[in-house]
């Protein structure tokens, strides 16, 4: 975990979710260590790594203006797909992973409030591995997915990431 230069305000928090010893799935982790070597965007931005989203990354979304979950997906479109979303109960928290809806969803049960603002990049991967590398078509949609991180990180503005979603 590491924080970029912050501004007044509370963080932005970009979530990674991958495993980088199974193939494609290393996209969103190789993403935000992308961001970190990066000029610092104008906005204070946190980035978290995980092989998995669990019910104690709850604690990880209090008193942020917004999240961002990123994740390689075999059955988006390519390079990338980029969403809002917003909490939803699933049975993904009665398993040893959640998905981002059900982070969201058990947000506002833990603390009686919504979550913050939420979006999901998930990024186009095609053989997910275990032992493969990155392959050379998730590598060009991992270009393109960190080309859009660095629009929306120069900011920082929420309002700018849903005009994004227009375009994407």
């Amino acid at each position: 975990m590491s924080v970029l230069p912050a501004a007044a305000g509370k963080a932005i928090l970009i979530f990674a979710i991958g495993n980088e010893s199974r193939g494609d799935d290393a996209l969103a982790p190789l993403l935000v260590r992308g961001l970190e070597g990066s000029a610092a965007p104008a906005g204070r931005v946190e980035l978290i790594e995980d092989y998995q989203l669990q019910v104690e990354h709850v604690t990880d979304l209090l008193e942020r203006s917004a999240v961002l979950f990123v994740d390689a997906d075999v059955s988006c479109i390519e390079p990338f797909h980029f969403s809002e979303i917003s909490a939803a109960h699933d049975n993904s928290y009665t398993s040893h992973a959640m998905s981002p809806f059900a982070l969201l969803h058990t947000y506002s049960q833990v603390y009686g409030a919504d979550a913050p603002p939420a979006f999901l990049l998930r990024i186009r991967g095609y053989d997910f591995e275990l032992g493969n590398p990155l392959s050379d078509r998730a590598a060009a949609n991992l270009e393109a997915a960190m080309a859009q991180m660095h629009l929306l990180c120069a900011d920082g503005d929420l309002q700018r990431w849903r005009q994004r979603l227009a375009v994407t």
